[in-house]
């Protein structure tokens, strides 16, 4: 079977693409595997991809930035979505292009824009897997409005949640369409697990407001102080970096706290730490917080929607605290520093429980509803309905509705503001 991923731009950094490599990777042990990337801004990924999967760029912005149809806005990429100015009418022609010249089985788009495009634009011997990297409360009820119309045509929609499985069943009507959480994925770790004497904690990710990396600098000072001989080491970078140093000094924490920069892979910085730390305010899933339990890290991080949830079992494997509650944050953090046998206790039950986060599991799962998915559109019949339809159906027309007067309220007022300029 072949399997194509069509991805944003595989040569940027982030979540999404660390979990669209790994799944990749992992597909391709019994899989022709290729990622389409639309964009490309430099000549190699910035993480390492397996030579069995086939990677190859629609639109090279190194040469094509300037071309007449990149300047003309995009048509089928939904107005509303958050990359909708990277998109335009060349990145629509290419996608359709290569949507109707794929030879390949199942098409599996990665984000809420490039799953209209597979919906829209997929021939219908192909089967069509949508992913939800986000969640569907975060998105606009613009766009929420937009993918209630495209999504129907979809074999398949994942989340990485069953929070947001459960509000994607609640509050959308998509017929025939099975919608199922499937987890991001973690390779297997190749090093030497933590062993939780190493006094330091570590946090990784992009340094942008959401991550709330401020508070957890703000919630070690305290360990700081009581405890001087430990450090906080922060990997990434983003638009936050000078901010986050500016608060370092002004919390006198330039020997304690550190900003490291981006690292790729991350394992070999896990396994440093005996605790990892996420303080964000939202996480639709929280892929640096497996990294951490499968490298054997206890994780302290906020119960924000809706990933750590789902991941931590609170007191056993990590800590959950109040979003935004840097004291509770801070009592957590030096509870775990102050009683070293509790902390390599949750190391080693971090290590147990994210195994249902590896390769074997997840890629399991996800040749399972392809399997389902491949013969249900080989005989035409689609998802059977469940139970309690008829109720679901009122609710997700409820939600329907007031997405719709939103959005309408929304473009009303995008016009009146446009007439005043």
């Amino acid at each position: 079977m072949k399997i194509s991923f069509l991805l944003h731009n595989a040569y940027g950094i982030g979540g999404t693409i660390t979990t669209t490599f790994n799944l990749a990777q992992a597909l391709a042990d019994r899989h022709e595997v290729e990622i389409v990337s639309v964009l490309r801004h430099r000549e190699h990924p910035n993480f390492v991809l397996d030579p069995r999967v086939s990677l190859r760029p629609l639109v090279d912005l190194r040469q094509e930035k300037e071309h007449p149809l990149h300047l003309r806005a995009a048509q089928v990429f939904p107005a509303a979505e958050y990359r909708y100015r990277q998109y335009s009418e060349l990145t629509d022609l290419r996608i359709g292009e290569c949507l109707a010249q794929t030879d390949a089985d199942v098409v599996i788009g990665t984000r809420p824009g490039l799953n209209v495009h597979l919906a829209r634009q997929a021939p219908e011997h192909v089967v069509r897997m949508g992913q939800e990297h986000l969640t569907l409360d975060n998105h606009s009820p613009r766009l929420r409005t937009a993918l209630r119309r495209a999504y129907r045509r979809l074999d398949v929609l994942t989340t990485v949640t069953e929070a947001d499985a459960a509000a994607y069943r609640r509050k959308m009507r998509l017929p025939g369409v099975r919608v199922e959480a499937l987890p991001n994925s973690v390779p297997d770790p190749v090093l030497p697990p933590a062993d939780g004497t190493a006094k330091v904690i570590v946090a990784a990710g992009r340094l942008v407001p959401v991550k709330r990396y401020d508070l957890l600098i703000e919630a070690f000072a305290p360990v700081a102080a009581a405890h001087p001989d430990w450090q906080l080491r922060i990997y990434g970078r983003g638009e936050e970096q000078a901010r986050l140093r500016q608060l370092i000094e002004d919390l006198g924490l330039s020997d304690h706290a550190l900003l490291m920069g981006a690292a790729a892979p991350m394992e070999a910085e896990w396994v440093k730490g005996s605790i990892g730390a996420s303080a964000a305010g939202f996480e639709p899933f929280g892929m640096t917080i497996v990294e951490a339990m499968r490298c054997g890290l206890p994780v302290v991080s906020t119960d924000c929607p809706y990933g750590p949830g789902e991941i931590i079992e609170d007191g056993t494997d990590g800590r959950l605290v109040p979003v935004g509650d840097r004291a509770a944050l801070s009592a957590a953090l030096l509870e775990l520093v102050r009683d070293d046998e509790r902390r390599r206790r949750m190391g080693r039950r971090a290590r147990e429980n994210a195994r249902r986060f590896g390769p074997v599991p997840v890629v399991e799962q996800a040749e399972r509803l392809i399997d389902e998915a491949t013969t249900a559109r080989g005989t035409g019949r689609r998802a059977a309905p469940e139970p309690g339809r008829i109720q679901r159906a009122l609710v997700s027309q409820g939600f329907a509705a007031r997405d719709a007067a939103y959005a309408l309220a929304s473009g009303a007022l995008h016009t009146v503001r446009r007439g005043n300029r």
